[in-house]
């Protein structure tokens, strides 16, 4: 029917930009999926991509969309978009690329420069923020390209993130989400815009304030759809499009996370613990808290950067058997992993798995690296993928804890999504590990959920985000923990992995100074 608010969705993410139709009440109506080569690589650590490869990549979707016929362009009240966070594009003064996007995958940094001098840097010093700022300023890539690429850079007039690229490319406007900026931007976390001129992150980082795109927040309206983008997408030229968030946010909010007492899991190619809450709350002391896909709210989200990225490593690795049958069957090979899960009892046997497979600012610190303790001769390649699926629990339960001391609020609600939710073997894991019941979303596609609420609410099909979220998001299958496993985990979790990392840190220190490497 015409008149029903059908809401498009958006999501670009890591391994595939999909297109989704939700209707009023939050059920998926159609889909259309586009897998993505998530980056290229010409230098170890390095990750680009072309940023015309993301337009054309939603374009094949909308074509798929349209060919099911489950929806026509006519039946659509808006479009809302959600993408991955902290990739990176240089644009000319004619909004025209420069050069490949920086994922947010990458790993260069720009060299060291000289620490600021005067009371600021004095104050820095007195504070303890050296470390913080000197890796602020060498992960910021804008400082890498104006080293590196200083031609590229005296060109670029716009520095934009991939979710302004493409709503550029679908309205004309250089505009961007509030809830999309994440990263070593000059942003102002606490009042959700681009910081002041006088803010400090402006004598850190290359960028200026003019390259930004402006601002809006979640649920206002970003522009309307152009005819050069309704050739390319088949939607309708003047169709309203709805700032949603950044594709972490949007999942948050899809999954039903309004609260602070709702802790949301995404297990994803970066895994993370968000919960919800107004409050202005830095989880780890000095590191922001992100913008959520409500607006005036915020994310306080504890990561895993590598995350379910580990299970992809673990098939290209380990998983030859289970990639050639389920290619018989016409499956994902990660569709059989269940089958390898269930062989290894709760606690793989003494194996454990610290997954730092990246280093990070506090914990890990430079120095981090994964580790495997506990192999004995009974360990096969099942005990591993056990081993790294209870390793990323750990560390999420960890991040919870971390959320609780911090907002001083208890989590008493679990909300599982992301591709791992989709095991039943993983989410009965989860719940064990947490002590506590894991529930799925009713949709596999919360992040596209949460742009569509985003959308509902801008259209004014919903007043509010709290009837929006009542509306249009509800709980599916739930998982209950088992008791006496949970006590296996407990004692795991407390006498083994809390430990781990303080008593590996010297060996990882030792490590980085005998072989170079982290860098």
């Amino acid at each position: 029917m015409k008149d029903q608010p059908y809401l498009l969705s958006i999501d670009n993410g890591t391994q595939s930009v999909r297109v989704l139709a939700f209707d009023d009440q939050g059920n998926e109506i159609a889909k259309s999926k586009v897998n993505l080569e998530a980056y290229i690589s010409d230098q170890p650590g390095w990750a680009e991509q072309q940023p015309e490869y993301y337009w054309q990549s939603l374009a094949k979707a909308f074509e798929g969309l349209w060919a099911s016929g489950k929806i026509t362009p006519d039946q659509v009240r808006g479009v809302a978009l959600t993408t991955q966070r902290y990739t990176m594009i240089n644009l000319d003064k004619n909004k025209q690329p420069l050069r490949r996007a920086i994922v947010w995958m990458d790993q260069r940094k720009a060299e060291p420069e000289e620490p600021l001098r005067g009371p600021v840097g004095w104050l820095i010093k007195a504070l303890g923020l050296s470390n913080l700022i000197n890796e602020m300023r060498a992960k910021a890539r804008c400082n890498w390209l104006a080293q590196n690429e200083p031609d590229v850079w005296a060109n670029t007039r716009h520095y934009v993130n991939l979710s302004a690229y493409l709503t550029y490319q679908l309205t004309g406007e250089l505009k961007d989400s509030a809830g999309s900026i994440v990263g070593y931007l000059p942003y102002d976390y606490k009042r959700q815009d681009w910081a002041k001129k006088s803010d400090l992150k402006w004598k850190f980082i290359s960028c200026t304030r003019d390259m930004m795109p402006e601002l809006v927040k979640p649920g206002e309206l970003l522009g309307h759809i152009t005819p050069h983008a309704a050739e390319a997408t088949g939607l309708p030229v003047g169709l309203p499009m709805i700032a949603a968030a950044s594709d972490k946010a949007c999942e948050v909010l899809g999954a039903g996370g309004s609260d602070p007492h709702i802790g949301c899991l995404s297990y994803g190619t970066t895994a993370t613990i968000n919960t919800t809450t107004p409050k202005y709350i830095e989880t780890i002391p000095f590191i922001p808290p992100y913008t959520a896909a409500i607006p005036g709210h915020y994310n306080t989200e504890m990561m895993v950067y590598r995350g379910f990225w580990m299970v992809s490593w673990f098939k290209e690795e380990f998983a030859h058997y289970e990639q050639r049958k389920a290619k018989e069957l016409g499956l994902e090979a990660e569709q059989l992993f269940d089958e390898l899960l269930n062989q290894v009892p709760a606690g793989s046997m003494g194996l454990m798995m610290q997954p730092y497979w990246s280093p990070g600012v506090r914990q890990p610190g430079p120095e981090g690296k994964g580790a495997l303790i506990g192999f004995g001769d009974v360990h096969k390649r099942a005990h591993i993928y056990r081993a790294i699926l209870e390793g990323l629990a750990y560390e999420l339960r960890q991040g919870k804890e971390q959320i609780e001391k911090r907002s001083r609020v208890p989590i008493t609600r679990l909300r599982v999504s992301g591709g791992g939710s989709q095991s039943d073997a993983a989410m009965q894991l989860t719940a064990d590990i947490f002590g506590m019941p894991a529930e799925r979303p009713h949709t596999y596609e919360a992040s596209g959920l949460g742009a569509a609420i985003n959308c509902a609410v801008g259209l004014g099909i919903y007043p509010d985000y709290r009837s929006a979220i009542e509306q249009m998001t509800r709980k599916g299958d739930v998982f209950e923990p088992h008791f006496p496993t949970v006590r296996l985990y407990d004692r795991l979790y407390r006498e083994v992995y809390q430990k781990m990392y303080q008593r590996m840190k010297p060996l990882y220190q030792s490590i980085r100074e005998i072989t170079g490497y982290p860098k």
